[in-house]
């Protein structure tokens, strides 16, 4: 079994709960099927992994066409998942939404919506400058950058106006509210990165390793605060 399918984003809904009168709103997202065109093996390629694909085409090169010819699918897209076993997937089999559930929750990634190139106050949600005591045109201005002497420029990482959206994000512990097999649609509650009709990666979460870090997190935490007052007393 796969943890994670590729799908498209269509568009965002609202689903209403008759229990509990509740309007709840969600994004629809047309969830596979997708097939194993690559099974990878830790004694083959040194760890495990299966690529599945999805959206079918049929202007391929004779690379990509040679790749997926085991099983025999033509694929624009190619995305790796992780699998709780590897040996049990076999290239050529088929995955819909069916390994999901209602209720579970998952993570999301997908590529952002592009917002071009964007000023400091709507990228990094900056103040901006006075507008009165003489003040001209510095409303949106960034303000200073540096000191002149030292350090003499200016920093890597600076806050500055850039290219703004149209990048990798990823959004954990969304619900899934309603699933359709019979047109492979899931409903997922609130938003989801992109715009409509853009492809996103839908996986299993994952809390084992939260609950690990979030114990590491704990235990420092708390040592170094008895140890702060060990050394107070």
């Amino acid at each position: 079994m796969i943890n994670g399918l590729i799908g498209k984003k269509i568009n965002m809904s609202t689903s209403f709960d008759a229990e509990k009168g509740l309007a709840i709103p969600v994004t629809v997202i047309k969830l596979g099927p997708c097939k194993v065109t690559q099974v990878k093996t830790t004694n083959r390629d040194g760890y495990e992994s299966v690529q599945i694909g999805f959206d079918e085409k049929n202007n391929l090169n004779k690379p990509q066409l040679g790749h997926q010819k085991r099983s025999e699918s033509n694929y624009k897209i190619l995305r790796e998942v992780s699998s709780s076993d590897v040996n049990s997937v076999e290239v050529g089999q088929s995955f819909d939404c069916s390994i999901f559930e209602v209720g579970e929750k998952v993570t999301i990634q997908g590529i952002s919506k592009g917002k071009g190139f964007a000023g400091t106050v709507k990228r990094y949600n900056f103040k901006g400058g006075p507008k009165t005591h003489g003040q001209s045109d510095r409303h949106r201005a960034p303000g200073s950058i540096g000191a002149g002497s030292s350090p003499g420029r200016v920093w890597k990482g600076t806050k500055m106006s850039g290219h703004m959206g149209d990048e990798k994000v990823t959004q954990k512990g969304l619900k899934i509210v309603k699933i359709d097999q019979e047109n492979n649609l899931i409903e997922v509650k609130g938003s989801v990165p992109g715009s409509n009709t853009k492809n996103v990666i839908v996986t299993k979460e994952n809390y084992a390793s939260w609950i690990k870090k979030y114990k590491r997190w704990s235990f420092e935490k708390n040592f170094c605060f008895w140890w702060y007052m060990e050394a107070a007393i």
